[in-house]
């Protein structure tokens, strides 16, 4: 069972409140670690973090403007019509699993996720595959609107146009509200960050939550002598895996001299050309002082280093 939140006439400010206020189906992906775009850490900050950030750039624009392209596309295909929803649905049960869907399958118990993928991302659509963080995607509606049914249609720019039908599955949305709800309760409503998963994107939520260093500051590190002995370990393991990579490649640039291509049964190598305009800064610095300081923009953020004792 769910309840339905009308977003007729909803403010785009009060549209982010309210996704703030439980965990939605691009969200489901990410709290499960299966999103390579995101994090548990960052789903943390989005809930717990003051006024919601809004995403503004032309991913997102062209994913909005193409959605109903895209369902019209899945109708042309199936033969299945989808209409709006123009609701945000909260489960019931789980009041923090909240739903803000693409389409309803119109005499289907059945909903509709529309995509745009990158032409470069075209591999992980083939064969019948779907990209694991929108597969949690279409079961985390599932599992919010009790819909037996979920399809996903794509397309890929330039290259297809691409569909599949995901059914309800018992055991994966038993799992899916589990790892839901223990991320809520134990992070979310406790106030308690998830650890750091070393993706780029827990680096940025980090440099959000903590962006200007006390200065002259100190503490006492408990704890972490075993962690940052690994991580001297793991450095020397990449400096001998990195002088192998560039002997290799030095080979290779032996082998072929002064041509710009080459290739193997299972490789292409291309040794090109590349010019590149820069400014000299220290130069202009140095004898234009005045234009420098027109044009100095300076930025604060933080250097991270350790040094042995």
């Amino acid at each position: 069972m769910f309840e339905k939140i009308a977003l007729a006439g909803v403010s785009n400010a009060e549209w982010l409140r309210l996704r703030q206020s439980g965990i939605g189906g691009s969200d489901a992906g990410a709290v499960c670690g299966l999103n390579p775009y995101s994090s548990p850490m960052k789903v943390y900050r989005d809930k717990t973090g003051g006024v919601p950030e809004e995403l503004d750039n032309e991913a997102v624009r062209q994913g909005h403007d193409l959605e109903e392209y895209v369902a019209q596309r899945f109708t042309e295909a199936t033969g299945l019509k989808v209409r709006r929803s123009n609701y945000m649905y909260r489960n019931i049960e789980n009041p923090f699993m909240i739903a803000d869907v693409d389409r309803l399958v119109v005499g289907e118990d059945a909903g509709l996720e529309c995509k745009t993928a990158s032409a470069y991302n075209a591999d992980r659509w083939k064969d019948g595959d779907i990209p694991l963080h929108y597969v949690m995607q279409c079961y985390h509606y599932m599992a919010v609107t009790g819909k037996r049914v979920w399809y996903i249609a794509a397309v890929i720019l330039g290259r297809e146009f691409v569909y599949r039908k995901l059914e309800w599955d018992d055991a994966l949305i038993e799992t899916l509200v589990r790892i839901e709800r223990e991320f809520w309760t134990g992070h979310v409503e406790k106030g308690i960050m998830p650890a750091p998963d070393g993706s780029g994107v827990c680096d940025t939520v980090l440099a959000q939550y903590f962006p200007v260093a006390r200065k002259e500051r100190a503490i006492r590190l408990e704890g972490f002598d075993g962690k940052l002995s690994r991580r001297e370990e793991i450095l020397s393991q990449i400096a001998i895996l990195q002088q192998e990579q560039s002997r290799i490649e030095q080979e290779v640039k032996l082998y072929m001299k002064g041509n710009e291509f080459a290739a193997c049964e299972g490789y292409q190598v291309s040794w090109s050309n590349v010019e590149s305009v820069r400014l000299d800064t220290r130069r202009i610095r140095q004898e234009k002082p005045e234009i420098y300081q027109d044009y100095a923009k300076i930025s604060t953020s933080r250097r991270f280093q350790i040094k042995a004792a």
